[in-house]
């Protein structure tokens, strides 16, 4: 985002919209007003502050970024589809449409690294770290995840070089993996946590057994490991069109 300093009346009324925090106020020069501008590298090209529509003269801009710059806008601002996914937002359907795909089997979890937050943001440096971490245990990561086509090599983790320094407001690392692995990349997760310069939220998915009781839950008890049980739930409504899909 870029603010055109001679149309800027420095009223600062488009800074509380700013998800990073980045607009600020300064000076052409001694004796010259007082305007606004972006700090074009911490930004993540959300829009928010544009699409806010509070600047009284229109001086916001969103240029149209090549690669891979371009990628921040797709990852951060929720009206932007990403092109090989067909899908907005940050990540996948995840477990919202299992009733559907069958995605997430019984006897498999599926874990995510929730990378960044507003006010925080994510460089792809830090994403690639935790992808380097959880690669070591051999785990599958989502192949339609649009973090995961940015990788170089899915078996050791490693990102496209060229993406390393771009932010975005947030990213999910998604995979799928047998039960007995809810631990060791639990802990995984807990240990890279300590490594990077940003934040993450852990997600853990799985089907309900037959008895609706849930599997992961029973795993984490087991092992002493904090979780909070509320969440999204899938209530098997949609049409079965994949063998297997349907809530017994």
């Amino acid at each position: 985002m870029q603010i055109d300093a001679n149309k800027c009346v420095g009223c600062g009324q488009c800074r509380p919209f700013c998800t990073m925090g980045v607009i600020n106020f300064t000076r052409s020069g001694k004796g010259t007003k007082v305007h606004c501008y972006v700090d074009e590298d911490e930004c993540v090209d959300c829009g928010i502050c544009y699409r806010a529509q509070v600047c009284p003269v229109d001086a916001l801009h969103q240029p149209l970024y090549g690669w891979p710059r371009s990628i921040r806008g797709t990852f951060s601002n929720p009206l932007a589809e990403h092109k090989e996914t067909r899908v907005p937002g940050r990540g996948t359907e995840e477990m919202k449409t299992n009733d559907i795909t069958n995605r997430f089997k019984r006897g498999f979890a599926g874990m995510a690294a929730e990378m960044g937050r507003p006010g925080t943001g994510a460089r792809m440096r830090e994403a690639e770290k935790v992808f380097m971490a959880l690669a070591k245990l051999g785990v599958e990561f989502e192949p339609n995840n649009p973090l995961t086509g940015l990788l170089k090599d899915k078996t050791t983790g490693e990102m496209n070089p060229e993406v390393l320094n771009e932010k975005v407001l947030s990213a999910i690392i998604e995979m799928i993996i047998p039960l007995d692995k809810v631990i060791p990349v639990l802990e995984t997760m807990e240990r890279v946590a300590e490594e990077i310069n940003t934040v993450f939220s852990i997600d853990l998915v799985a089907r309900t057994d037959e008895d609706f009781s849930v599997p992961t839950a029973r795993i984490m008890n087991e092992n002493d490991k904090w979780f909070s049980i509320n969440g999204k739930i899938n209530l098997g409504l949609g049409h079965m069109n994949v063998k297997g899909a349907g809530v017994k």
